[in-house]
C-alpha cells in the first residue's frame, strides 16, 4: 500500500470504497492527533469528520510531493488551526477529566503502566502546543522530521530544534514527577 494515495485515487475515479478505506485507516490516528492539538476530544472528532468531508466534497489534488499521510494530516492541521482561531481559546476541561483511570486492572504491573501513561499525558499537556504537536507527530504518528515540517509548516531544521527542545522539556517535566522511563 502506498500510504493511502491509491485509495484516494480510486475515490477520485468514482470508487466510493476508496474513501471508506481512507476513513477506516486514518480516522483513529487523526482523532488522536487532533485531540493532542486541540485538547478537546469532541472537537477532534468534528475536525476529523471535517477533514474527510473536505476530501469528499472538494476533492483536493494530491500532488505526491509528500506521503499521503503527511498531506492528509496537513489538511487536518489546517482545519484545526482555523477552528481554534474561530474559538479563540482552548478547552477548559482539566486533564484529570480526560483520562479515565477507574477501570485499571488490579494487577500491579498493569496499574503502574497505566499510571505512567497518565503521567506522560499530563506532562505532555503541560508543554507548549508546538512541543506537544511535534512530539505527537514524530513519536505517536511516526512521521519523519521532514513530514512533520510539512504538517507544521516549518523547515526541517526548525523541526529538529523544536523536537530537541520538546524532548528536553518533557524529560524535565517527567523527572519532576518522579517518572521512570527507559528511553526518551
Amino acid at each position: 500500500m502506498d500510504n493511502g494515495a491509491s485509495s484516494y485515487r480510486r475515490y477520485l475515479d468514482g470508487d466510493d470504497n476508496g474513501l471508506i478505506e481512507l476513513i477506516r485507516d486514518y480516522k483513529d490516528g487523526l482523532i488522536l492527533y487532533l485531540n493532542g492539538f486541540t485538547g478537546n476530544l469532541s472537537l477532534a472528532e468534528e475536525l476529523m469528520e471535517d477533514t474527510f468531508f473536505r476530501l469528499a466534497a472538494k476533492k483536493p489534488k494530491f500532488s505526491g510531493k509528500s506521503s499521503f499521510k503527511t498531506w492528509l494530516y496537513t489538511i487536518a492541521h489546517n482545519s484545526a488551526v482555523d477552528e481554534l482561531r474561530k474559538r479563540s481559546r482552548l478547552s477548559d476541561t482539566p486533564v484529570e477529566d480526560r483520562y479515565d483511570i477507574s477501570d485499571t486492572k488490579n494487577i500491579e504491573r498493569d496499574y503502574l503502566r497505566e499510571e505512567q501513561k497518565i503521567s506522560l499525558h499530563r506532562a505532555m499537556e503541560a508543554l507548549s502546543p508546538d512541543y506537544r504537536e511535534v512530539l505527537y507527530l514524530t513519536f505517536f504518528e511516526e512521521l519523519s522530521n521532514s513530514e512533520a515540517a510539512l504538517v507544521m509548516k516549518k523547515s526541517r531544521r526548525q523541526i529538529e530544534n523544536l523536537l530537541y527542545r520538546a524532548k528536553l522539556a518533557l524529560r524535565s517535566k517527567l523527572e519532576k514527577e518522579g517518572f521512570e522511563y527507559e528511553r526518551l
